[in-house]
């Protein structure tokens, strides 16, 4: 059994048409152990307040035996990113993490309420098997997730065309690429069928 933690992102109250609800309702059908919290205050999140519950939930993960995954989406893959640069994160808290569209700096500072989210130096090693997806065409990224993201931090990035925030707008509800992911951690990250 592997142990999942999904992490949403600003503003997600975690709708039921979401592709991580989605996820979350598959993993748990096929005997999986799946955290999804509701992050405290979505809409004005605390940076310090996200950390204290990300190191909570890793904490619980780490009771269980078998792997750990860890899904961030959004804002919360910068919440991964500041973990690991701060050491609440470190090796084996996760043998395995996904950061999803995550948004640039140049977006975050121009809104208050997730200014401190930021994104922090590349100057990091990321724990476990880091892979990050973006989609070619995402507004909270105009500088794309490869540029901004993947070549900085070192992490391997797969660019889905026309994918945008990889959120419900962009028509993100059933994703079977990122449960496949889930599943066998080498699986390619793709869009979801139209």
């Amino acid at each position: 059994m592997t142990a999942y933690l999904i992490l949403h992102g600003w503003q997600n109250h975690r709708p039921k048409d979401h592709w991580q609800h989605w996820l979350a309702d598959r993993l748990r059908a096929l005997g999986h152990e799946v955290a999804y919290p509701q992050l405290p205050n979505p809409d004005d999140p605390d940076l310090e307040v996200w950390l204290s519950e990300l190191r909570r939930h890793l904490d619980l993960a780490l009771e269980l035996d078998g792997p750990r995954v860890v899904l961030a989406h959004s804002a919360s893959a910068l919440l991964w990113l500041h973990a690991v640069a701060r050491g609440v994160v470190g090796d084996g808290d996760a043998d395995r993490v996904l950061l999803v569209a995550p948004p640039s700096a140049s977006v975050v500072v121009r809104h208050p309420e997730i200014a401190e989210f930021a994104p922090p130096a590349p100057e990091l090693a990321l724990p476990g098997d880091t892979r990050l997806v973006a989609g070619d065409d995402d507004p909270y990224c105009p500088e794309g997730a490869r540029t901004v993201f993947g070549d900085p931090f070192g992490i391997p990035t797969e660019i889905i065309p026309g994918a945008g925030h990889l959120d419900l707008d962009a028509g993100y509800g059933s994703w079977p690429a990122v449960l496949e992911w889930c599943l066998d951690g080498r699986a390619k990250l793709t869009a979801r069928p139209v």
